[in-house]
């Protein structure tokens, strides 16, 4: 790492190859952690997958790119210092009768084994992803490839049966000779009464997988929604029914609005992946479908970390991480974790159990934007927040911890410069990033951003319901007029009278 300071101290990279039906990608981790960052990515579609329906085997120029692409993989990994690399396979090269020599020659290029993922591993390991991704799901987790359609029941960390079907894209493309009508009645053939399926009634869907990311991305396009982040993006069964309806009769994406975001060799699929998620919808009557942005290669690392990395919370991990990497002082910024819970309780604030850890993340990442202008901190703020690369998080929660830190350095009554994020909270959330940031605007008078001093001031309720916080003699000197205005600022915000009291 030589002098870099972007980069976690003592971590070693690690990466997994996926040669899937449609493509083979790249992922080279920072290293084996509960969140881990990704270095680099990088994908080639060959389409492995292409034919073996009719010919049972895999077409020699797609192999020919897949060997050129893991030869490179293996030479960018060793430019990367990868200490570990894993390789995973799945439909195409499990099912091809040429599948044992492609993969001699994979192993070659890449000097380590490849592991052929059976369809219910390959089922497992994507549930295993989505566990990773979300706190306490309880579902269906559904993967669609290029060759197959996995599905397993999760709730919370527990795996559930699960089951896989010839239903990926360029299967379903083949077998129904390019026929979307044709394409709905093998899905429905192949999907009606399952088991799985029905006991996922009335739950969440986990949509996993590139084709139907993309189709997420094509909803967030049609109804302009605000922060364009596939993860954990939310659809009402209906409204995902209409879109996805109007996508298979038409038949046509050329025209789509925001199609120019999806690969050309993506786009041919988005019809079929719409097929198979409506029949999934219909067949299923999920609460929700929810889009996961983790899959089969992070449900393997997450597979390998022991038990007690699996259940630490994914969130605060990678908060905790950004604050090392951005904060003046990441003991500080856990130091308000616990004084603003305290300011909360103190003040009678509830809290969920996702409010409280939206405020433990906003705590934490309360102060990576100090190195921006001024004038232009509570944006950059903002921007890094809505869009960082946080998993077990909600899209409001995301607005959460974004408006808490913009609030915290705009102040609390411009708020022209953040509509759309707004958008996305509830009047609720949107009240607690208020609070949130008002009580973070008087610590950080009192702490100028050092340890050491936040926890020694002390809410009381005074005998005439008044809020009092108690400064120590010890740190008088620090109370002054705006420490006094920012008190002021938030008696307004909380509707309390608030007085600074300095005790012996």
């Amino acid at each position: 790492m030589e002098d870099a300071q972007g980069r976690l101290k003592n971590r070693s990279p690690i990466a997994v190859v996926d040669i899937g039906s449609n493509s083979v990608r790249l992922v080279i981790y920072e290293g084996m952690v509960r969140s881990p960052s990704v270095l680099f990515n990088e994908k080639v579609s060959c389409g492995l997958g292409r034919g073996i329906a009719t010919t049972g085997r895999m077409d020699p120029d797609a192999i020919e790119r897949a060997i050129h692409a893991l030869t490179r993989y293996r030479a960018l990994c060793d430019q990367a210092r990868v200490t570990t690399l894993y390789v995973l396979a799945t439909a195409a090269v499990r099912e091809a009768e040429n599948g044992p020599d492609f993969v001699t020659r994979a192993e070659a290029a890449l000097g380590v084994p490849v592991t052929i993922l059976s369809g219910r591993q390959e089922a497992l390991y994507s549930a295993y992803g989505v566990l990773s991704a979300f706190r306490a799901p309880d579902g269906i987790a559904g993967d669609l490839g290029g060759g197959s359609l996995e599905l397993v029941d999760v709730a919370g960390d527990m795996i559930g049966s699960g089951v896989t079907f010839p239903l990926g894209g360029i299967r379903l493309e083949e077998a129904s000779k390019g026929d979307l009508r044709a394409a709905e009645k093998i899905a429905r053939k192949h999907l009606a009464n399952d088991p799985v399926i029905v006991g996922g009634a009335g739950r969440t869907f986990y949509a996993v997988g590139g084709t139907w990311r993309n189709l997420a991305r094509l909803h967030m396009e049609e109804i302009g929604y605000p922060l364009r982040v596939t993860h954990a993006y939310e659809l009402a069964p209906a409204d995902a029914l209409t879109f996805l309806e109007t996508l298979t009769n038409t038949g046509d994406v050329s025209r789509m609005k925001g199609i120019n975001l999806v690969s050309g060799s993506r786009r041919s699929l988005l019809a079929y992946g719409a097929v198979v998620l409506a029949e999934v919808i219909r067949n299923m009557q999920p609460s929700r479908i929810v889009f996961s942005a983790l899959g089969v290669r992070e449900g393997w690392l997450y597979a390998e970390l022991d038990e007690e990395t699996r259940k630490r919370d994914a969130l605060i991990e990678a908060a905790d991480e950004l604050a090392i990497l951005r904060s003046r002082s990441p003991r500080h910024a856990r130091e308000l974790v616990a004084w603003t819970r305290h300011s909360f309780e103190s003040f009678g604030i509830e809290e969920t159990v996702d409010e409280a850890r939206y405020r433990d993340a906003a705590c934490r990442l309360a102060d990576i934007g100090w190195r921006a202008h001024p004038d232009y901190r509570a944006m950059q703020s903002l921007a890094i927040l809505a869009y960082g690369s946080f998993v077990q998080v909600s899209h409001q929660g995301r607005a959460y911890i974004a408006l808490a830190n913009y609030y915290r350095y705009e102040g609390l009554k411009n708020e022209s410069l953040a509509p759309e994020i707004r958008r996305l909270a509830s009047e609720r959330i949107l009240e607690r990033t208020r609070f949130l940031a008002a009580f973070l605007r008087v610590a950080y008078l009192f702490t100028a951003a050092m340890p050491g001093v936040v926890e020694k001031l002390v809410w009381k309720k005074a005998d005439d319901g008044a809020m009092e916080l108690h400064v120590p003699a010890s740190h008088a000197a620090l109370v002054g007029e705006r420490p006094e205005g920012r008190i002021e600022q938030l008696s307004k915000v909380m509707g309390v009278t608030i007085r600074l009291v300095v005790t012996d």
